[in-house]
């Protein structure tokens, strides 16, 4: 267990407040959604930058990007899998929206890399710092992520199992930048697989709720 004072830290405290401003966003209706939007990235930024973290640090260190090209790799080969599946189950669908399907997909792929930055740079790294050892750590940064996409049972399930298995890739090979790639491309290969009713076109919180077809 955790001593009392590294809950009381200010790792904890920083935290925290920022799962909060997270459930907030997920929870509240717009337009007050977009302005507690702004207000979770500049607390997010502006504790990241106060740290003064280095590159390495943060997995954004481009020469690390050959030893972890397999991540990508994988993820393509598992994607192209989940694809293959749907399309034998007749389940495949157009992208969700209007709009250029490029600017769809460039929006999600930065999208899933800032979903990085906070599971990996800004959770996972104060959670080590707060609990007895690793494997809690990465555990309880994948429950965070997770539970930030409750009600979706899919999304759900998939983060936690994801949250997981990106941790340990993280502290092993420090690469966000694959991280965030084969997060766009699983979560683009759900949305085109996976039917919008039960997907409730990859929504959480109050959007999941309030679907309609």
């Amino acid at each position: 267990m955790p001593s009392l004072s590294k809950l009381c830290s200010r790792d904890a405290i920083e935290l925290a407040i920022c799962y909060a401003l997270i459930l907030l966003v997920i929870w509240t209706p717009r337009p007050t959604q977009r302005f507690v939007f702004w207000i979770a990235f500049a607390w997010i930024l502006v504790n990241t930058l106060v740290c003064h973290p280095d590159a390495n640090t943060l997995g954004l260190r481009l020469s690390s990007l050959r030893s972890s090209l397999w991540i990508t790799t994988g993820g393509l080969l598992f994607a192209g899998l989940l694809v293959g599946i749907a399309s034998e189950l007749h389940t495949l669908h157009p992208l969700h929206g209007a709009g250029s399907p490029g600017l769809h997909v460039a929006g999600y792929l930065l999208w899933a890399f800032e979903q990085q930055f906070i599971l990996q740079d800004y959770f996972l790294l104060r959670l080590l710092r707060i609990l007895p050892n690793q494997s809690v750590a990465m555990i309880a940064a994948a429950v965070l992520f997770s539970t930030a996409h409750l009600p979706s049972p899919v999304l759900t399930a998939a983060t936690l199992a994801w949250g997981i298995i990106s941790c340990t890739l993280f502290l092993r090979y420090r690469n966000l930048y694959a991280l965030g790639c084969v997060h766009g491309i699983l979560g683009l290969c759900v949305a085109v697989s996976v039917p919008d009713a039960v997907t409730h076109h990859m929504m959480v919180g109050l959007g999941y709720l309030h679907y309609s077809h």
